[in-house]
């Protein structure tokens, strides 16, 4: 961000929230909103979050924590951030005991392909079939090797990442509407790391929050398989006279087959 009167810059923080149930076999649409604020207090995610009662899948920022507190939201932990230790200790020094962690995780994600759009029920029994015993047997190896590791070590700092948030990393194995990380935010980050390259800033808190809008309407129309240009392009044509109390007729997902491009006709 430039900080106006100063010359120089600071940090500011967009959050990702996203609504994507299609891996559970749900067809209600998926949808990205994102937020700006001037900094990563805790207190924003409190606020953002403050209506909102169901599960919540995050990496492990501590500033989540309070949300979890009571039975409003639930919370639900990333394998992707738990595997992303190990795998960086294999890639170090290609760590054997690194290499059998990664080689116990990917096989929860082997079932995970399969399973991938069906429904709730079926993911759960699947889930409590086959990986309930793959997730037992690897906390009981992460138990065993972190006794004879050194607790200094970083091997011991990634395996207590796992054993510490075990609750949370296994709460997807009882219910199939969670997935086992939640890969679709970091997904919906990648634009923004894109646009950071290429404009560099945003000129002031104001500008923050706008292009938190503006990301939010394009990661939407992406995730609902729209053009994001011909989606702004089709609001801004109609906006300056649709009904305010009706804006939400121009929503991505409610667009969208007016804007998805034809198919070609079979030769």
């Amino acid at each position: 961000m430039l900080d106006p009167g100063r010359g120089k810059t600071k940090t500011g923080r967009l959050w990702t929230y996203v609504r994507d149930d299609r891996p559970a076999g749900s067809e209600d649409p998926p949808a990205v909103l994102f937020r700006y604020s001037p900094d990563r207090r805790g207190e924003r995610p409190r606020e953002h979050l403050k209506q909102f009662a169901g599960i919540l899948q995050a990496d492990a920022y501590s500033g989540f924590s309070a949300l979890y507190e009571g039975d409003r939201v639930k919370e639900a932990a990333c394998w992707a951030h738990a595997r992303r230790a190990f795998y960086d200790l294999y890639k170090a020094n290609a760590s054997p005991v690194a290499a059998e962690a990664l080689e116990r995780i990917g096989k929860l994600y082997e079932i995970e392909a399969e399973i991938r759009g069906r429904q709730p029920d079926e993911r759960k029994a699947i889930r409590q079939d086959r990986e309930g015993p793959l997730l037992e047997s690897l906390r009981k190896w992460l138990r065993e090797t972190l006794a004879r590791t050194s607790k200094k070590s970083d091997l011991a700092a990634a395996i207590n990442y796992v054993l510490m948030r075990w609750t949370a990393l296994t709460r997807y194995r009882d219910d199939g509407r969670i997935e086992i990380d939640n890969n679709a935010a970091e997904r919906a980050l990648r634009a923004i790391a894109l646009g950071r390259k290429n404009y560099l800033f945003c000129g002031s808190d104001a500008g923050g929050e706008r292009a938190a809008a503006i990301y939010s309407l394009v990661g939407t129309a992406k995730l609902n398989g729209i053009d994001p240009e011909a989606y702004l392009r089709f609001v801004l044509q109609r906006i300056a006279d649709h009904p305010i109390n009706r804006v939400d007729e121009l929503l991505p997902w409610t667009v969208a087959d007016a804007l998805k491009p034809e198919l070609p006709l079979a030769a």
